[in-house]
Parts: structure tokens; C-alpha cells; sequence
């Protein structure tokens, strides 16, 4: 039985960052313009996706080595040099001494995420009903575009302002190394995009989103139980995601199979 403890939050962490610097990678490739890059700060990702992108911030941090001053000087000093705000994820079994560090240098907390993860060494399938008509696959090469705008659609339907930024983010997202964009479809239409992420033995999941004449009809679910059967497929262990606690999300997960691993607390830097 895997329990939560640092190995684990390393791992989840460390299969995060890994998906997120994959993604600036694309980003940096196909828009060079926005100058996106990462780096790395004792064990710590920091990354750079333009200023206003939720990419643009901090994993791992504390998890991996001892945080102290020199550190954060450098991390701030890399977002601040691009004058992107200063935001850093960091989950409760990080190095006990950061978060009395954080307070001394003016940060808040403003965020928390329930880090979710479940063992999927011996999974066959979901303790749900799949609706047979609902078929799933992964995308082809030059159906970025359609998984983007499927993505996009999801979300629009959520908070109309974030369709077009969240089809850009997509396209990105649909050609990053690592990843594999999956579709769900009915009459062989799309209707639900989601994208699962491999580092290692660990499967992050991540992007899920229904266009809304497409839901209440088991895409979601559907695309949960492919993308967790296709990572066993790939030798995967442990299958993660992250939900706003107490959300929706969080509790279609824990439905499905996924049990909390920690709350992981975003930290913002005061101007």
C-alpha cells in the first residue's frame, strides 16, 4: 500500500512540474515570441508561460532540498526579471522551516488544491458504469485544433472569457512532449477532450472539460477509465490529479477510486 508520505509527495510533485516544464518547452518552441522557459532551483520548477498564465509559478518547493534565503532571492529574482507576479505551490510535507520563511518575506496564501492520487497497479476498470456509446481515443498528429476547440468549448460554457485563451492553451497543451490528448465522441462527434501526462511511473491527469450539449451523458467518465487503463498499459503505478476541495471534481475523483494525498497551498508574494 502506498501511503502519504515525502516519497509520494515527490513524486506527485515532480510528475506535475515535469508535465507543466513540458508544456513551456512547447510553448517556447512554437510561440518563441512569449519567451517562455524554466528552471530549476533546489529541486524546485519554476517556470515562465507569459504573465498572466496559471503556468507561471513555482512546484516542488521545499520538497526535495532546504529552502533558505538565497533560494527564494533567486526564484523571485527569475519572475520578477519578467515581470510576472511571484506564486509558489507548495505542499505540507515541504521543508518545516519554509512557511515561517514565506510569512517573513511577505507572502499569503491564497489558493489550496487537494492533491489526489490512487494505485492503479491492478486496475481494470472504473466501479461505474461506462455508456458503450461513448467512444474514446487519442488524438492524431494534426487534430490539435479539434481537441483544443473541444477543450475549449468546456470551458467557455464555465466562464465565456476564458474560451479563446483556454483554445490557445490547448493547442499548446495538445503538442507537448509527454502527453497524450485524449477525445471522447458520440455519433462520432467530440465531445469532451482531457489530457493525460506520463513521467516515470506516475500518470497525471489533467484538462477535462465537456462542451455542454455533450454532458450528463458519461464522457468524463468515460475518459477517466481510458486514460487510467491506457497508463497501466504504459507501466504507470500511481495516477494523480488535483480538485478544488470539497468541489465537484474532488468528489467525482474520490467516487472513482482517488483518496487525497495532501492539501497543497498556493503562495503569492506581496508587491
Amino acid at each position: 500500500m502506498i501511503f502519504s508520505d515525502r516519497n509520494l509527495s515527490q513524486k506527485l510533485e515532480r510528475t506535475e512540474a515535469r508535465a507543466n516544464a513540458s508544456f513551456v518547452e512547447a510553448r517556447a518552441e512554437l510561440s518563441p515570441e512569449t519567451q517562455a522557459e524554466w528552471i530549476e532551483v533546489a529541486g524546485a520548477y519554476a517556470m515562465f508561460d507569459g504573465v498572466e498564465s496559471p503556468l507561471t509559478q513555482t512546484f516542488g518547493l521545499g520538497v526535495f532540498d532546504e529552502i533558505g534565503v538565497k533560494e527564494l532571492e533567486r526564484l523571485e529574482a527569475f519572475f520578477k526579471a519578467r515581470g510576472a507576479p511571484v506564486f509558489h505551490e507548495v505542499a505540507p510535507l515541504a521543508d518545516a522551516g519554509l512557511m515561517a520563511l514565506l510569512n517573513e518575506r511577505g507572502y499569503q496564501p491564497v489558493e489550496l488544491t487537494s492533491v489526489m492520487f490512487q494505485e492503479i497497479d491492478n486496475l481494470t476498470s472504473l466501479n461505474v458504469p461506462i455508456n458503450p456509446l461513448i467512444k474514446t481515443r487519442i488524438i492524431e498528429t494534426d487534430e490539435a485544433g479539434i481537441w483544443a476547440q473541444t477543450s475549449a468549448s468546456g470551458w467557455a460554457a464555465e466562464m465565456a472569457e476564458l474560451g479563446d485563451f483556454m483554445f490557445n492553451f490547448g493547442q499548446i497543451s495538445a503538442q507537448t512532449n509527454g502527453g497524450f490528448p485524449f477525445l471522447a465522441e458520440l455519433d462520432n462527434k467530440p465531445i469532451s477532450a482531457g489530457m493525460l501526462f506520463i513521467y516515470n511511473d506516475v500518470a497525471i491527469l489533467a484538462g477535462a472539460s465537456t462542451v455542454p450539449e455533450g454532458r450528463r451523458k458519461g464522457a468524463q467518465t468515460a475518459l477517466l477509465d481510458a486514460r487510467l487503463k491506457f497508463a497501466r498499459a504504459q507501466g504507470c503505478r500511481i495516477a494523480t490529479m488535483g480538485a478544488a476541495p470539497g468541489s465537484q471534481s474532488q468528489r467525482n475523483a474520490e467516487k472513482n477510486g482517488f483518496r487525497i494525498a495532501y492539501t497543497r497551498t498556493k503562495w503569492h508574494l506581496r508587491d
